[in-house]
Order: structure tokens, then sequence, then C-alpha cells
């Protein structure tokens, strides 16, 4: 499985960032890792090798950048404003350093997105607030509320990358286009999470599948056994 490392200086983050891409074509998946988590996770749990046979016939190209959370929402040291503000330019690096670099490799000029727990989050609050540019959403066990980090902080920012809130008003056409998928568990601590959030899909008539699992634990297992299944759904 054809793997490469990529560094470089982000001008909206200010830093510089590191991101692993498995494949040598085919349709680009963004793939969030967990809460704080580094941009070769994914690999070392084994779920981008639970895709190797799609990557290995050129039908998907995997993108894994690190996560921001350190700086933004897990940072206790400063203030709520800031917290976001460093979340919002993760969402601009994602979107304009990586997603339209490589969205036009397919004919649809899209990308798929996907993550587990806390990167279910953060491929939903993407694929929400940029409809133009996510084909599918795949959200393994995702965790999709925000305001538990902002200490009761109020600005229009963490409403909207609240998905449960800004979802709701949303009218962009392309969001109906959209393929998306909930996979959670009878036993996943996030299942309420997702109910809620198939509650404001359904509302609004969106295409989308709440993958129930049983008896599985939030944890790597079940999203090893999810996320091939859910690529699968790619018209390629």
């Amino acid at each position: 499985m054809k793997e490469e490392y990529f560094k470089w200086f982000s001008p909206h983050l200010q830093h510089d960032v590191e991101m692993l891409v498995f494949g040598h074509g085919g349709y680009p998946v963004i793939l969030f890792p967990t809460s704080m988590g580094s941009f070769h996770e994914n690999r070392d749990m084994g779920l981008t090798g639970s895709a190797q046979w799609f990557i290995d016939n050129g039908l998907i190209q995997i993108f894994c950048p690190e996560s921001n959370d350190k700086q933004s929402f897990y940072n206790k040291g400063i203030h709520p404003h800031q917290r976001i503000e460093n979340h919002v330019a993760y969402d601009l690096m994602i979107c304009h350093e990586i997603v339209e670099r490589v969205r036009l490799n397919t004919r649809t000029g899209k990308v798929a997105v996907a993550g587990c727990s806390f990167g279910g989050y953060h491929a939903a609050n993407f694929a929400f607030r940029h409809p133009n540019y996510v084909s599918h959403m795949f959200s393994m066990s995702g965790a999709f509320a925000i305001r538990n980090f902002m200490d009761g902080y109020q600005h229009d920012d963490i409403f909207y990358n609240s998905p449960f809130e800004f979802l709701k008003d949303l009218r962009d056409h392309e969001l109906w286009k959209m393929d998306i998928v909930l996979g959670t568990s009878n036993w996943d601590i996030c299942f309420d999470a997702n109910l809620k959030l198939q509650e404001v899909l359904k509302q609004k008539n969106m295409n989308y599948w709440l993958d129930v699992r049983q008896d599985k634990q939030h944890d790597w297992p079940v999203w090893r056994e999810m996320f091939p299944h859910y690529l699968s759904r790619i018209k390629f």
C-alpha cells in the first residue's frame, strides 16, 4: 500500500502541518483522527489498513491530516474565544490547503470525509459547512457537541460549528445530494448523540443511514469493520 508523508507551513494555522496520504489515485477521502490524534493515528490503529483493497486497486486515496484539537477545543489555557477561532482556522486549512487541491481528482469535484469519535464531529461539521465540496460523510461513533468545551461562552462561530444547531437552518440544495452515514452501536458512548443528529437529518428529509451495530464498544475494532463497508457506497 503506497504511503506518502507531507509537511508544510500552513498560512491559516501559522505553523507546520503533517499529513499521510495512502494510495496512488482514486476518490479522495479526508480521514480525520480522534480527539487530539496525530496524522499517523488512523494508520497505527489499522483503520487505513482496513481499506487496503480499495487503496491498492486505485479506487480511493486517503488523506490523513493531523488534528488541531490541542490548540482549540482541548486547550483550557486560553480563552474560549481563541479556542473556537483556532478551530475555525483548522477548518479553513482543511478546506483551502487540502480539499480544494484534491477535489478535482473526481468527476464530481467533491471529496468524501470520514472520522471516528471526535473525528466524526470534524467530518460532519466540515461536510455540513461545505456541502459544495463533500459527496459522502461517514461518521463512526461520532461525537457532535462542542459547547461543553466553551465554558458557557457565546459566539456565532460556536453556533456555526455545532451541527446540532446550524444544520437545522441550512437550505443549500447540495446537502440533499450528500450520502450521510452515522455509524454507531447500542453500546456506544456516543449512541445518543447519533440519535439526536439523526432526528435533525430526518426532519430535513436528508439522505442518511443510521447504522446501529449490536453489542460493540466505542473502539477501533468496530470502526475497522465500518470503514470499508462505508467506502463501498462511493461510486468510483
